[in-house]
């Protein structure tokens, strides 16, 4: 599972989010918050790398730059070819974006349903698209979009997701170690 922040909907501080999500299981966790100045979001990345070291998690940092850390997860439109770091990740939303992947380590594709935190953005893959998607990736795909559901994420594993990235059902939680414990549970079920 991928957790992707958003302080604009935490419920919490970014970092007391986060380290309920590492406390319910999460291990990845992809820093957007692009609009910030670098050296804010560096500072964020800073302490949010402390927060998933306590259990070997990794910070992936949305953009090319990884703020002085070994993981990025890159947009649809570039750069390419994509650096050379321990993991890079890229949004997909399309056959023709996953047949630009070289070195990628995986794909999100999104959005697979309806999203509140993107209105407008799609149309959803749903799960039949996703699963056609996936035929043609070259790489573990992670669905992304509107999963906020135990029974979305099976059902997006079930297509034959490596796995699902949360953002809102995470970030607007008003206990997100629990809800990403049981989209987790869900998610090794699937």
């Amino acid at each position: 599972m991928l957790v992707l922040t958003d302080r604009r909907l935490a419920r919490r501080p970014l970092p007391e989010v986060v380290q309920a999500a590492v406390t319910g299981g999460a291990r990845h966790v992809v820093l957007r918050e692009r609009d910030l100045p670098r050296a804010q979001r560096y500072a964020l990345a800073q302490r949010l790398r402390r927060i998933l070291a306590a259990v070997d998690g990794t910070l992936l940092v949305s953009g090319p730059d990884p703020l002085d850390g070994d993981a990025v997860h890159l947009a649809a439109a570039g750069p390419y070819p994509p650096p050379r770091l321990a993991l890079v990740g890229r949004s997909c939303h399309d056959a023709a974006e996953l047949s630009r992947l070289s070195t990628e380590d995986y794909a999100t594709l999104s959005p697979v349903f309806p999203t509140r935190t993107k209105p407008g953005y799609g149309p959803p893959l749903e799960t039949a698209g996703l699963a056609e998607l996936i035929r043609h990736s070259r790489v573990p795909v992670v669905a992304l979009g509107g999963v906020e559901t135990p029974d979305q994420v099976r059902a997006c594993v079930a297509a034959g997701a490596a796995g699902v990235a949360v953002l809102g059902a995470v970030m607007r939680s008003t206990d997100p170690a629990t809800t990403v414990a049981t989209l987790l549970a869900a998610e090794e079920d699937g």
